[in-house]
């Protein structure tokens, strides 16, 4: 596994890139708030592929006038798999990495399989979890944002790890790059987010077409099941849900249950 970094569309960004372990189209991995491209290493060590810590997070550039919403990532993202010369794709998205679906719905002829794990949901009917809220509002968002401390990060994170029982590496991660950079990042995304800001951005979801994967955690503190068992009525292609049991938010953590069943499932 190489770790690269370039400098794309005037923004250094940091990434993670592996041969694909069965000589396939490579697995694009998407994180999610508030973490990084290391969430994926145990799906790169079974799949290979590619997984880009995003403007504003990780060992990503944070700039000030980077457009931190739904257009400016999947702007950010066709340039990037441009640049890494990735024309047909699997892809696998966490959280606001389902902004990647926006991507799909705009050129699903390069989509070759699709996994959905706990996505923020692209569709009608979602209304934002209780932190996002706070963070959408001004004054608040920078108020909470300041009194975030490793103990209570840790503390928040509980609820949202299979078992409750939060790894200090999984912490680790997080923690340590979670700047005024990072912190920014996630009140612009959200800001720019109301539900129906949301829904719009899916509106062509029938279009995606490829064999799809919906792995998503039961007990999710942000994110109910309801949304998981909507994606096969609005995908065009066969789709397959997997309710995971105590899975809660990141269903991969401390449960390797997970990474079999998506990669196994990318793989074939």
């Amino acid at each position: 596994m190489n770790e690269r970094r370039a400098e794309v569309g005037g923004i250094e960004v940091f990434w993670r890139e592996a041969p694909s372990t069965d000589g396939g189209p490579p697995v694009v991995y998407v994180h999610g708030v508030p973490t990084n491209s290391d969430d994926w290493v145990p799906f790169l060590e079974r799949t290979g592929g590619l997984a880009l810590d995003l403007p504003g997070f990780g060992r990503s550039a944070k700039p000030n006038d980077f457009p931190y919403n739904i257009e400016g990532y999947v702007g950010y993202l066709d340039a990037w798999l441009a640049e890494c010369g990735v024309e047909r794709y699997r892809l696998v998205l966490h959280d606001w990495g389902g902004l990647g679906l926006v991507l799909a719905q705009r050129a699903p002829e390069r989509v070759e399989r699709l996994v959905l794990m706990n996505c923020a949901p692209l569709m009608e009917g979602y209304r934002w979890h209780r932190v996002a809220r706070a963070w959408r509002t001004p004054l608040v968002g920078e108020m909470l944002m300041g009194f975030t401390f490793r103990a209570n990060l840790r503390r928040s994170l509980s609820k949202a790890v299979p078992g409750g029982v939060v790894p200090d590496e999984f912490l680790d991660s997080i923690w340590k790059h979670f700047d005024h950079g990072t912190q920014r990042a996630i009140l612009k995304l959200y800001r720019s987010a109301p539900p129906d800001v949301l829904a719009a951005a899916g509106t062509r979801l029938g279009e995606i077409t490829a064999p799809a994967l919906v792995a998503w955690g039961d007990g999710d503190p942000y994110i109910s099941t309801e949304f998981a068992h909507r994606y096969p009525d609005l995908l065009g292609g066969p789709t397959e849900v997997e309710i995971l049991p105590d899975g809660r938010h990141w269903s991969w953590v401390n449960r390797p249950q997970t990474v079999d069943l998506v990669t196994s499932f990318l793989l074939g």
